[in-house]
């Protein structure tokens, strides 16, 4: 067996991009969301990265729509440990941040700015430090999405000023066009850098962008870090083959762990290495 332990799979069911017309899978409104998220969750996933859209599936970062998200897998994935995206894809400013108070499990945070494929993706310092100050006043774990080396660096600044609570967990975003590419050896020194910077024992993550999805769930995993697939991300399970589901991409998922000899984290494992309460209760 790996001397690894269990590997969380986190599922991003929708993001802000992928539209029904670049594959039929795509989940847009609210219920075909909660019906993908729950088919992930039965195949293995124990965190739900989610966005919302509006009907005509452009993003939205409407409050009201992430709360009836939010009671549906609460509903029917009960121990899923849930994660809102505050991604700048979805709204602007403080609009990003407004479902916060709903108090999800976990919210992603980008600590710094860098280039899209077509635009720059602006995180301003006032912003960062605003979404942070939400997260710990609504009791919400925030994963540090690190697009760049800065951003680990970064992450790890708040964290010692006390804007970030307890060891973050980092995600590595790699493949975005004209940001950092999948690389490997850097890929290595990320996770150099956060052993140094957090611990021998610090959580972390890596996230692969369209075809270097299965890359990098496989170099994550291999090395003893968490692994994040879905429709968000990558739309295929092979270069002319469109994924029929999230739910299909976490069964490649789980089979990458098989092949490193590691156990697929449970919701209740996921919690324990995150340091999550062990349920989610529902807003009063």
């Amino acid at each position: 067996m790996s001397k690894f332990g269990p590997c969380i799979i986190c599922i991003a069911i929708t993001g802000s991009l992928p539209q029904k017309s670049d594959n039929p899978a795509v989940p847009i409104s609210i219920s075909e969301q909660v019906e993908s998220t729950h088919e992930a969750y039965d195949a293995g996933a124990s965190i739900v990265h989610a966005h919302v859209r509006n009907e005509d599936g452009s993003p939205s970062s409407d409050p009201e729509k992430f709360a009836r998200l939010q009671e549906g897998l609460r509903r029917y994935c009960p121990e899923l440990i849930i994660q809102f995206s505050t991604g700048g894809r979805s709204g602007a400013g403080k609009s990003r941040g407004a479902m916060l108070p709903l108090s999800p499990d976990m919210a992603s945070l980008s600590v710094g700015s860098n280039n899209f494929p077509t635009r720059v993706y602006e995180n301003p310092p006032d912003l960062v430090d605003w979404l942070a100050r939400e997260m710990i006043t609504h009791g919400i774990k925030p994963e540090v999405e690190a697009f760049d080396l800065s951003h680990i660096l970064q992450a790890w600044q708040m964290w010692k000023q006390g804007k970030i609570r307890d060891v973050p967990y980092v995600q590595f975003v790699m493949g975005v066009q004209n940001a950092m590419p999948a690389d490997k050896a850097v890929f290595d020194y990320y996770i150099r850098t956060v052993q140094r910077l957090f611990g021998e024992n610090a959580p972390w993550c890596a996230a692969g962008i369209g075809r270097h999805q299965a890359e990098l769930n496989d170099w994550s995993i291999a090395a003893g870090g968490h692994a994040r697939t879905g429709l968000e991300d990558n739309i295929r399970l092979e270069r002319h083959t469109l994924a029929p589901s999230n739910a299909a991409l976490v069964r490649l998922t789980v089979e990458k762990c098989a092949r490193h000899e590691r156990e697929v984290a449970s919701p209740t494992d996921a919690r324990r290495i995150l340091g999550l309460r062990q349920t989610a209760p529902l807003p009063a």
